[in-house]
């Protein structure tokens, strides 16, 4: 494999062989384990992390504890949703050409 190829994820052990329900492990994606958590005064982390045996890169991004980071964004979608037809993925979309 070269270094510019991406092995799909191997984990240690089963989900199906973990303790606790299952569907407290996240869900599976594209061979991906993605988890999410939900709790008071935790707005929005992402942790984003890479690693073989012994070594991680870990990529993190803390918003704060209000929703006032995504405020702008909203408010942008709502002021071009009339201009819109179909569906639209992702805010950088309409952020092109966004004054």
């Amino acid at each position: 494999m070269s270094s510019r190829q991406v092995r799909r994820p191997e984990p240690g052990y089963p989900i199906q062989e973990l303790e606790g329900p299952q569907e407290a492990r996240g869900a599976t994606v594209g061979g991906t384990q993605i988890h999410s958590m939900r709790l008071p005064g935790f707005v929005v982390s992402t942790e984003i992390v890479f690693g073989l045996a012994n070594e991680r890169l870990v990529i993190r991004h803390d918003a704060g504890g209000t929703p006032e980071p995504y405020v702008e964004g909203t408010l942008l979608a709502v002021r071009k949703v009339r201009e819109v037809v179909g569906v639209v993925r992702g805010l950088d979309t309409l952020l092109v050409g966004a004054e």
